[in-house]
């Protein structure tokens, strides 16, 4: 996976067949870019899946201290910013995010669907419950994770003019999720 700070947008790649499997549109942190504790800020660099929760979870599951509270919430439920339906629980490779996992830094779904596309988290990277749960689906613990500032064409060779211009045509309105095929 790769993830387009400047962009809000993750990348699903299939390293080895070269393929960008689907893009989605994200959140990533409202406050400035590092892993410093207590910054809520994004963590750059490279990262993997440490753990997967919410396994078999409605859309829309709230999770407190990732356990499932028993609510279920609509998208944009007004005054409320849980984490919902799938967490993927990231933990950094590196010395620039060696603190992300003890950060609770994730991946997850947000009840502020309105929201996703522009920088409005605490840290983590958030997705619309359909996205997140997609994802979840396909990748496991170990899954690499890129956090990069630089757009999304400058890091995935595989998503050039053609194929980003495939992805604008089939993403439709700016907030739908992009299933992009391989070569």
């Amino acid at each position: 996976m790769v993830v387009s700070v400047s962009e809000q947008r993750l990348a699903l790649v299939d390293k080895e067949r070269g393929a960008v499997l689907a893009t989605y549109p994200i959140s990533t942190s409202k406050f400035a870019l590092s892993d410093a504790p207590g910054s809520r800020g994004t963590p750059l660099g490279e990262l993997e899946v440490a753990q997967k929760i919410g396994t078999g979870a409605p859309a829309g599951a709230v999770f407190k201290s990732r356990r499932r509270t028993g609510e279920i919430l609509p998208p944009n439920a007004p005054g409320r910013d849980p984490i919902v339906s799938r967490i993927l629980w990231l933990r950094g490779l590196e010395a620039q995010n060696r603190n992300a996992y003890g950060r609770y830094i994730y991946i997850h779904g947000t009840a502020e669907e309105v929201r996703i596309g522009e920088p409005a988290s605490y840290g983590c990277v958030r997705m619309r419950s359909r996205d997140v749960i997609q994802l979840y689906n396909v990748v496991g613990p170990g899954a690499r994770v890129s956090i990069v500032e630089a757009p999304l064409a400058a890091v995935v060779p595989a998503l050039t003019a053609p194929a980003r211009a495939l992805a604008q045509v089939e993403a439709g309105p700016a907030e739908s999720s992009t299933a992009v095929a391989g070569p």
